[in-house]
């Protein structure tokens, strides 16, 4: 994709660019019904559209199609951006490019969420534009939820039900040397090869022993009952639990 010069027939090497006060200008009149100028600030920006797109390069999408769906969001940052605040374009429409990519990229996904939960989906999606719009920034889950008025909790399973899917083995950062994937940070150092066997040798370990010292270190460890309490509730003295317990445990050292 980097290396493609043409793109949706466009010669990106041909771009044009806008400065500062021209992308002011053009933006006010453009507002005010002027299609030429509209025109204009479409060309000038198509490099934004370039920009964003080479982000979701590793996805394996086309490059035409994601041009195309940034140009409409693009437009759109055109013709909702307020030129009375003092925000750059950029600020505004790369985020509103990138939304309108990964909105398409959700429903060409290969996984589906139930019809509901994907409508409530769409009505937040459209009411975070919204209010991005007015306020020039990013709104919290609360304003997004009083604005729809329903509960937060809806809100943020909606926004988690449509996140594009991550795969383990994407990179997350690289020096030239081994390169972090996801799979490192997310890694479950608990349920690892070695744990696992270490459970297998201490059931085989427990299995070998009697009945009464197993429901004895049930007791101790599992319960966290004293010894005074399990020697009450089995029927023998405290210096006999005391001493099934120690066997017990020297057994099952010694089996692992």
């Amino acid at each position: 994709m980097l290396g493609k010069v043409e793109i949706c027939g466009v010669n990106t090497a041909k771009l044009p660019t806008l400065k500062s006060d021209e992308m002011t200008e053009l933006l006010r009149r453009s507002h005010a019904g002027d299609e030429r100028a509209r025109e204009t600030l479409i060309q000038g920006n198509l490099r934004l559209v370039l920009s964003v797109i080479q982000r979701f390069a590793s996805r394996g999408e086309n490059a035409d199609d994601l041009f195309q769906v940034g140009c409409v969001g693009l437009i759109k940052a055109i013709d909702n951006f307020d030129v009375s605040q003092n925000v750059r374009f950029s600020t505004y429409g790369v985020p509103m490019i990138i939304g309108e990519i990964r909105r398409y990229l959700r429903d060409n996904s290969a996984i589906r969420v139930s019809r509901s939960m994907r409508d409530t989906a769409y009505r937040v999606l459209q009411a975070r534009e919204k209010l991005q719009r007015e306020n020039q920034r990013e709104p919290t889950v609360e304003q997004i939820a009083k604005e729809l008025d329903i509960p937060r909790e809806e809100v943020v399973f909606a926004m988690d039900a449509v996140v594009d899917p991550v795969s383990l083995f994407d990179p997350v950062y690289s020096d030239g040397g081994d390169t972090v994937c996801v799979m490192d940070q997310v890694r479950d150092t608990r349920n690892t090869d070695e744990s696992w066997l270490d459970r297998i040798a201490l059931r085989e370990a427990v299995d070998k022993l009697s009945p009464r010292e197993q429901r004895i270190l049930a007791m101790r460890f599992y319960d966290g009952k004293t010894q005074m309490e399990v020697s009450g509730e089995i029927g023998i003295s405290q210096a006999q639990v005391s001493r099934l317990e120690k066997n017990a445990i020297s057994a099952i050292r010694k089996s692992l």
